[in-house]
């Protein structure tokens, strides 16, 4: 596994993440309507905005913690066992921390 391709994907997704992060914020600042039914439908958009927001966060904080175990040599190794998390595993899931059997 070349640990430059992933941190350099991590990193890449990280950026993306911060990018659209910056704009959900942007739009939950927006001054609300004063048309009361205008506000009800801005008010369900921002709900799904903010539940978008907080999923990405969670990624952005799974990207951090996985560039962290590049840097300190564990990237690759199951945060619960110890054993060897396969490549076809972290070329899907490149934050994972688990193995597949872990990961349950």
């Amino acid at each position: 596994m070349d640990l430059d391709t992933q941190k350099n994907l991590l990193t890449k997704r990280r950026d993306e993440l911060a990018g659209h992060l910056m704009g959900v914020e942007r739009a939950l600042d927006e001054t609300p309507s004063k048309d009361w039914e205008d506000r009800s439908s801005e008010r369900q958009g921002d709900e799904v905005l903010e539940s978008l927001g907080l999923a990405e966060l969670n990624e952005v904080k799974r990207i951090d913690a996985a560039l962290a175990r590049i840097e300190t040599g564990d990237y690759g190794d199951c945060q619960k066992c110890g054993n060897p998390i396969s490549e076809a595993r972290l070329d899907l899931l490149p934050d994972t921390p688990f193995c597949k059997d872990c990961a349950v």
